[in-house]
């Protein structure tokens, strides 16, 4: 690969370059003092354009209208605001067209006034502002844009003679607004992302309140080097199907906690509408193999549990959303035909979690059913996916992250820019440039942008509903589609001629509105010519050697959020006990695939945030486990009447699972064998479903009286004890005399026996 241009440092805030060519420690220090005082002095607000309530605001002061996404944990988006401003009206920006100004033409600016204070305010004008920095040089400098709440000089000055009136405002009265401003009266000076500030204020020019957001310009005759960009597009969801089934005279239906999936399949459903999205579009779809599964659970009959985590089958209902099911594995078919298509391990595993606190019996679990994850994947969608792809929460990887890819036989990692880089810095000035690093021991990490990251994930909290949410309406959506074009075209402009690549990577669980924003924010740019689509594949063509990069520990946000080293301990030890119940059932194999899918979803990365819910799966399956291996048990007897020399025992087994009982075998144990011992050493013990079976056991009795007898159950294949043992009484009657005076026989020759030997060492 041919080395990439280098860029000399830029500052993040107002744009000031620090050259390369000043010599000496000193006047470096110099210069670079003098970019910092700019900086701060850019993002001072004017004292004069500001009420007097806003120069001594008071502490926490909330901003109706401070237009900032906020922080992911661990990828700061932007720095804190330099000040807060508790203005009486809020004003919300929802409509920005176009999008991308080109030549001419006009900006339409639409949005509300609303006047949050408990006074009426009177008749006011609405100005727009372009910063007077011009075209944003740095991505670190959209976050200072984003991050300020107070007018200042960086705003600049109204445009001129673009106001609209606004009425008087009664406490809580909302005003529309749309303002309608020719691009040239801008004075945009070129390609880029500006700031633009909405506000309102009275005739003496004391603001009453501001919105702001970016103006991203793309004149015709511009030609950079588009960012050559990868975007994911995942379809995953929580676990809802359980390790309990119900076995009926022809099949075995599925036991699912709840039936949310019958909405999310649906029509206006998340996960419906995220397919019908993403048709047609340039992306990589990232599928979790068991919402396939599940998907094909739902389609062929399920029920839905009356108790989740429960461990009657009786106790559920049919579920109703079959057809849906069936509907969203059609067109889900339909939509990856043709695409890259990544399967991700199975029911997507917490591989942060894992490799902290798991044990090589977890590591076996989730390579066997990552192996059956790919072929459900292939087979329902009719593709060839990749099923090499390790996703970290967070993209944080260290090195036991890294480790633990390779043990799963995970070749590659998606890993934020934050935790993997390059060895050699190829592109300096903290340019943007992702695509794929080669680290050691054969894993390749795919880079994604986390600032991007970030900003969708933050549109994604509190936005989970039926139908993906709302982002909290049109201020929102706009704001984080203005910031996605800002970020990606000031990208552009770091190395306007430079090959670079953009990964970008949406939260597991996109919401609806947030795919919307996503996909026409990359539409404008890629219309515009600044976004150029790119496959999965190609991206990881010709990876850069590079290293993982030293950090403070691992993000505290994302070990917060772990699953708990006992949760692990828990599956397990469930793994294990799986393992002796399959060995007892006529259908073992079926059970165990059920049950080990369960295990696996106990490790979900889904289940991050939701510790209660996490729990209470890993509880279910245990109880599942707890309560089948209970199913078959010896029924205890207190006391068993032996007539005669030679008879048979009654051990009554009952097998309360929903197969058949094979593969066990009764063991009863004497506590005088020299008065009563067993004939069988073992029985074998068959038992059909749902039924009991009495067991007999040969013994034969030599003198009268209550025997202590122990009846234990133990599987063939390995002979281990099964369940706890049962002790009874045999109460022997009616022996013969003939068989009495055999036994006294015996007891007087070891009795003469013993003697003789103690008189012979005595004499020695």
């Amino acid at each position: 690969m041919a080395p990439r241009p280098v860029r000399r440092g830029r500052t993040g805030g107002a744009g000031v370059e620090v050259t390369a060519v000043l010599r000496g420690a000193h006047r470096r220090a110099v210069f670079v003092t003098v970019a910092v005082l700019a900086a701060i002095v850019s993002l001072l607000p004017s004292a004069a354009a500001l009420p007097p309530a806003s120069r001594t605001p008071p502490p926490g002061t909330h901003v109706p209208s401070a237009n900032n996404p906020g922080t992911a944990p661990g990828h700061p988006a932007g720095p804190p605001s330099v000040s807060r401003v508790a203005y009486p009206a809020s004003v919300e920006l929802e409509s920005l067209n176009p999008s991308v100004v080109r030549q001419g033409g006009e900006l339409k600016i639409g949005g509300t006034v609303t006047n949050t204070s408990g006074r009426r305010l009177n008749a006011t004008r609405l100005g727009v502002r372009i910063g007077r920095q011009g075209a944003i040089d740095t991505r670190s400098g959209l976050a200072a844009v984003a991050g300020r709440t107070a007018l200042g000089r960086a705003d600049g000055p109204r445009v001129p003679g673009r106001t609209a009136a606004v009425a008087a405002l009664a406490p809580g009265a909302v005003q529309r607004f749309q303002l309608t401003v020719p691009v040239p009266d801008l004075g945009l000076d070129g390609p880029g992302a500006f700031g633009l500030t909405v506000d309102v204020a009275r005739g003496n020019g004391t603001v009453l309140g501001l919105a702001r957001g970016y103006v991203c310009a793309y004149p015709d005759g511009t030609d950079p080097e588009p960012l050559h960009t990868t975007v994911l597009w995942p379809i995953t969801d929580v676990p809802h199907m359980e390790a309990l089934t119900q076995r009926t005279s022809d099949r075995v239906l599925p036991v699912f906690r709840d039936d949310a999936l019958k909405a999310a399949f649906g029509p206006v459903g998340r996960l419906r509408r995220l397919v019908d999205m993403g048709e047609g579009q340039p992306v990589t779809w990232v599928i979790d193999p068991d919402l396939i599964v599940q998907a094909q659970a739902m389609r062929d009959g399920y029920r839905v549990s009356g108790t989740p985590g429960g461990t009657d089958p009786q106790d559920a209902v049919d579920g109703e959303g079959g057809d849906a099911a069936a509907d969203w594995l059609a067109a889900l078919r339909k939509a990856v035909h043709g695409r890259d298509v990544i399967a991700l391990p199975y029911a997507d595993p917490d591989l942060a979690s894992l490799a902290r606190g798991g044990d090589e019996s977890l590591a076996g679990l989730l390579r066997r059913s990552s192996r059956t994850g790919r072929t459900v994947v292939d087979r329902a969608l009719d593709t060839h996916a990749r099923a090499d792809v390790a996703w970290p929460a967070g993209g944080a990887v260290d090195g036991a992250i890294a480790a633990y890819t390779r043990r799963l036989g995970l070749s590659t990692v998606l890993a934020s820019g934050g935790s993997v880089g390059p060895s050699a810095a190829l592109v300096a000035g903290g340019a943007t440039d992702d695509g794929a690093v080669s680290l050691d021991g054969g894993t390749t990490a795919l880079t994604y942008d986390t600032t991007l990251a970030a900003l969708l994930s933050q549109g994604s909290q509190g936005s989970q509903g039926s139908a993906g949410g709302s982002v909290t309406g049109a201020p929102a959506r706009l704001r984080l589609r203005q910031r996605l074009l800002a970020e990606t075209l000031t990208a552009v402009r770091e190395l306007p001629y430079a090959r670079r690549d953009l990964v970008v990577v949406p939260p597991r669980r996109m919401p609806v509105a947030v795919a919307g924003v996503l996909l026409g924010a990359l539409a404008d740019g890629q219309r515009a010519g600044w976004l150029e689509p790119t496959r999965f594949e190609v991206a990881l063509r010709e990876p850069e050697p590079g290293e993982l990069r030293s950090f403070d520990g691992y993000p505290i946000a994302l070990r917060a959020s772990e699953l708990p080293p006992a949760r692990l301990a828990a599956v397990a030890r469930d793994r294990r006990r799986m393992r002796a119940l399959a060995k007892v059932l006529s259908d073992g194999r079926a059970t165990a695939a059920s049950v080990r899918a369960a295990m696996t979803r106990s490790l979900s990365t889904a289940w991050r945030g939701n510790a209660e819910g996490a729990g209470a799966y890993q509880r279910g399956v245990t109880r599942y486990l707890t309560a089948s291996l209970a199913s078959v048990r010896l029924v205890p007897k207190s006391t068993v009447v032996v007539a005669g020399g030679t008879a048979t025992i009654p051990v009554t087994v009952d097998n309360g699972l929903q197969q058949d009982l094979t593969g066990v075998e009764l063991r009863v144990l004497s506590s005088h064998p020299e008065r009563l011992s067993t004939v069988d050493r073992s029985v074998e013990v068959r038992a059909s479903r749902a039924v009991s079976r009495t067991v007999r056991v040969r013994v034969s009795a030599y003198a009268n009286g209550p025997v202590r007898l122990t009846a234990r159950l133990y599987t063939t294949s390995d002979g281990r004890p099964w369940g706890e043992p049962m002790t009874f009484t045999a109460d022997v009657r009616s022996v013969p005399s003939g068989a009495v005076a055999f036994v006294g026989g015996g007891m007087l020759l070891i009795v003469l026996a013993a003697a003789v030997r103690l008189r012979r060492a005595r004499g020695t």
